[in-house]
């Protein structure tokens, strides 16, 4: 790329930082590009400099691998019932080791050393997330659903210059911890917040009506176009979840949500600051 290509390019990022300085973007970090060291350079790159041009940034992270991995390290089998872990008291003080601790922050430390201001939370801290027990048809035990959301701790960090990035650990009124969906986690803080956009990291590049033919994606959905393509099976399998939170995102008020492939260098930059972007928006 020679210097007009590099003074073009920043030239038409203006209008697009002029729309977002100020405003709130949730970002869900998880998927492949929390394993892959090169990758976690451009995302934490991407949000420092999101960061340094006036957008709010929070973050948003599990960490089910993780997880995993540390169980078989302590020979306890990981157990899924309809995709959820089941979560029994041991596995709930790993969840909370693994999430809380090590993945959170590593992950602001890592901010930190690109330069950027973190602060790492937990939906402990300040009651940040309220929760009872999940009701499913089966009992996943220490598995938990939202029940409120308090934003005080997580405004209190952005304005004094801080990128939050919180982990989804929740607790009830009696101090009972419980592990919750990080997708759950994201689209209900980005409401709380009444965010300006959503953001979910994943291994795909969006909702595509071909999962085999990248060319086939989905560039823009409207909310009335979703039930269609549950309908037609275009949208199946572990697209379900991710389609879902960005639908209620929308529904509480979240302007846009977008799926956007984690493994594209410096994907937050292009979804947001060019004409196109490279992922799915639900509007």
């Amino acid at each position: 790329m020679n210097y007009n290509d590099v003074a073009k390019v920043l030239a038409e990022s203006l209008p697009y930082i002029q729309k977002y300085r100020g405003k709130t973007i949730v970002v869900k970090y998880g998927g492949s590009v929390m394993k892959d060291e090169e990758l976690k350079k451009y995302v934490i790159n991407d949000l420092v400099l999101m960061k340094c041009v006036g957008i709010n940034i929070v973050v948003v992270h599990g960490g089910g691998p993780f997880i995993s991995s540390h169980l078989k390290r302590l020979n306890k089998k990981s157990i899924f019932i309809d995709g959820l872990r089941y979560t029994d008291d041991e596995t709930m003080d790993i969840v909370q080791m693994v999430l809380c601790g090590k993945i959170n922050k590593d992950l602001v430390n890592l901010i930190q050393s690109y330069g950027g201001k973190s602060i790492g939370l937990c939906g402990i801290d300040g009651n940040m997330i309220e929760a009872r027990k999940a009701t499913f048809k089966a009992d996943l035990g220490n598995v938990g659903e939202i029940v409120n959301i308090n934003t005080e701790i997580i405004n209190n960090s952005i304005q004094n210059g801080y990128i939050p990035v919180i982990s989804s650990v929740a607790r009830d009124n009696s101090g009972k911890l419980y592990n919750i969906n990080a997708d759950t986690c994201t689209y209900r803080i980005a409401a709380a917040l009444n965010a300006q956009n959503l953001i979910l990291l994943t291994d795909v590049p969006g909702v595509m009506t071909d999962i085999e033919n990248p060319s086939t994606l989905i560039s823009e959905l409207k909310l009335d176009d979703v039930p269609d393509m549950y309908e037609n099976n275009i949208i199946k399998g572990g697209m379900i979840p991710k389609v879902n939170s960005c639908v209620e995102a929308v529904k509480y008020g979240v302007k846009s949500a977008h799926i956007i492939d984690g493994r594209v260098p410096h994907c937050l930059l292009l979804e947001l600051f060019s004409k196109k972007g490279i992922g799915t928006m639900i509007y």
